[in-house]
């Protein structure tokens, strides 16, 4: 044996798939838009698009899916804060795959960059926040909003749906992706969301855009 080599690759296939395994089955039922599938097929997809959009590197790319497929996994125990337990977990569990402490650290800090107000401090920290919202510029983002204006009022955050338009508006307005790739992906959608925003909000039909 190479006593070189300080430790193997990790196993980063394997922690991806205990964070799916444990987000399908110990989520909240009420959570309707931080579910599963806001991690494995929103999420984790468009870190991965924007990444190769990005030319990251092979080890760069394997470390931020598995923070992707982390990000929310908090969100088990508590809404408020998850970001934070989701760290303290993965200090617990990633050891058992092979994650270093660097690495470990690495992971870390992109989960937490994705607390609200996003603060990411270099690329892969940017790529997965962007990955997080990617669903500002996209064509779904109506039912995606409508998913998380019923998982807040699920636990306790009620309001009005015409507030719930005006907040998003506003969220739209001040929100700004931090990827070249992300802007030139997403930013007309997100333009034309917020379009459809002041439509709904001026009280105008939409086909196809009901109320809550």
């Amino acid at each position: 044996m190479d006593k070189s080599i300080s430790h193997s690759i990790p196993d980063y296939a394997g922690a991806v798939m205990y964070a799916l395994d444990r987000l399908r089955t110990e989520l909240p039922p009420r959570l309707t838009y931080h579910n599963v599938a806001h991690t494995e097929d929103d999420v984790l997809p468009a870190a991965v698009r924007l990444a190769q959009l990005s030319n990251l590197a092979e080890p760069d790319l394997d470390l931020l899916k598995v923070a992707a497929a982390f990000h929310d996994i908090g969100q088990i125990t508590t809404s408020l804060g998850h970001e934070q337990v989701g760290v303290d977990l993965i200090s617990e569990v990633l050891p058992r795959f092979g994650f270093g402490p660097t690495e470990i650290e690495r992971v870390a800090a992109m989960i937490m960059a994705t607390e609200m107000p996003q603060t990411p401090l270099n690329q892969e920290q940017e790529l997965l926040c962007d990955a997080d919202l990617d669903s500002l510029g996209r064509e779904d983002f109506f039912p995606v909003s409508k998913a998380l204006w019923h998982e807040r009022a699920a636990c306790g955050m009620v309001m009005p749906w015409q507030t719930w338009l005006t907040i998003q508006h506003q969220f739209l307005l001040s929100h700004a992706y931090f990827t070249p790739a992300a802007r030139e992906l997403r930013n007309e959608g997100k333009q034309k969301n917020i379009e459809l925003l002041e439509r709904l909000i001026r009280g105008e039909f939409v086909e196809g855009y009901t109320s809550g």
